[in-house]
């Protein structure tokens, strides 16, 4: 199963952790220590507050317990994981990950990018993430030609993440949808647009161009 590490949690004796969702959402699973029940909500990219599944039991999972599960993993990396089970808790793992979504999770840029931008806590350091995509795109050449030739927002951002996928795990042909996907495995655990740093900066540089 697709999941992050296991937290404990201080609201209810009990542990939690991130999962990938049937519906392709990112959701958190609390697993407590006297009932075989999770609970389950998933992430509300809107509000970024929880949504409990229908069949949670919010007396045993009060939504402020759920608040804490997401923070305690907010940034914590997906990997392929086994599914968790406690005092006779029921399995979790029955969500059918796609294999596009396991070939990602598995794949070696995907852990060389967590690797090179993971802290000591072990969660995906976004800051370092989007200095050193700035740094890149403020000192490539091709970038530079790319902003005045007038070339889209997200032409850029592809090539930037692209470039620096390369770098980091020298593999020269990841397509556009091999970068796109482990953006978005990324993006499911932060709590806020993983490369929103990097789009702000592109766009001002696609502003200065313009003049």
């Amino acid at each position: 199963m697709i999941r992050t590490k296991v937290v404990e949690l201080s609201t209810i004796e009990a542990i939690a952790y991130r999962q990938k969702l049937r519906n392709g959402k990112s959701g958190v699973v609390i697993i407590r220590y006297d009932t075989a029940q999770p609970g389950l909500a998933s992430l509300n990219r809107g509000t970024g507050e929880p949504d409990p599944s229908a069949n949670t039991n919010l007396d045993l999972f009060p939504i402020e317990t759920f608040k804490e599960a997401l923070e305690l993993t907010s940034g914590m990396p997906y990997s392929r994981r086994g599914a968790v089970k406690i005092s006779g808790s029921q399995e979790t793992s029955d969500v059918e990950e796609s294999p596009e979504e396991l070939a990602t999770v598995d794949s070696n840029e995907y852990e060389a990018i967590v690797k090179a931008y993971t802290n000591k806590k072990g969660e995906l350091s976004y800051d370092l993430l989007n200095k050193d995509f700035i740094q890149f795109a403020r000192s490539s050449k091709i970038i530079a030609d790319m902003v005045n030739n007038g070339a889209s927002e997200d032409a850029i951002r592809d090539h930037i993440v692209k470039v620096k996928l390369e770098s980091l795990t020298g593999n020269r042909e990841l397509t556009t949808a091999q970068t796109q996907r482990i953006v978005e495995m990324l993006d499911e655990v932060s709590p806020r647009y993983v490369l929103r740093e990097l789009n702000d900066e592109i766009r001002k540089m696609l502003s200065l161009a313009k003049g």
